[in-house]
């Protein structure tokens, strides 16, 4: 029994992705790069954004994977809520250009924006994955429209994250 323990604390850790080193509080990065909305492209800079309302900033680990898809199909559903409370939802991977533009149309169903994750915001945002590189992790921000981090869920599971940004986003309104 206690070599199963141990070797399922082992596994555990390895699976489950570091916790995101940006606090509540601290000012996010600002970043610039190529996104897509609606299978067409466009540049996106997180400065531009705060200035329309607070943002939900999302990172995932792979386009058109099982829990990357569920979860933007999750966020697409819900896209009015965010709206409606003022907010932006933006998903962000490492992922190129012409796979977020596919993406973008058939799991955000055109809701919302993706953009590749330079590896350069992937360290400021301290999102990419050791244990697989080449990914990130899945870590959801919230960030005011000052541009201060609100809150941060970091959590390979997917099927939270809509709900506690959400949940975020409307105590902001508040």
């Amino acid at each position: 029994m206690r070599k199963w323990l141990t070797a399922f604390v082992i596994a555990a850790a390895v699976a489950t992705p570091a916790a995101a080193a940006l606090p509540n509080g601290s000012k996010a990065p600002d970043f610039t790069t190529t996104g897509a909305v609606g299978g067409k492209a466009f540049k996106l800079h997180l400065a531009d954004q705060l200035r329309k309302g607070p943002v939900v900033l999302y990172f995932f680990p792979k386009a058109f994977t099982k829990g990357c898809t569920l979860e933007a199909h999750a966020f697409s559903e819900a896209a009015k809520e965010f709206r409606k409370a003022g907010a932006r939802v933006i998903g962000m991977s490492a992922d190129d250009l012409p796979t977020l533009q596919r993406f973008s149309v058939e799991a955000c169903r055109s809701a919302f924006p993706v953009a590749t994750a330079t590896v350069e915001t992937q360290k400021a945002y301290d999102v990419a994955w050791a244990e697989h590189p080449g990914l990130t992790t899945r870590t959801s921000y919230v960030i005011d429209r000052r541009g201060r981090i609100v809150m941060v869920h970091d959590d390979l599971d997917w099927s939270q994250h809509v709900a506690k940004t959400l949940e975020a986003v409307k105590a902001l309104k508040r």
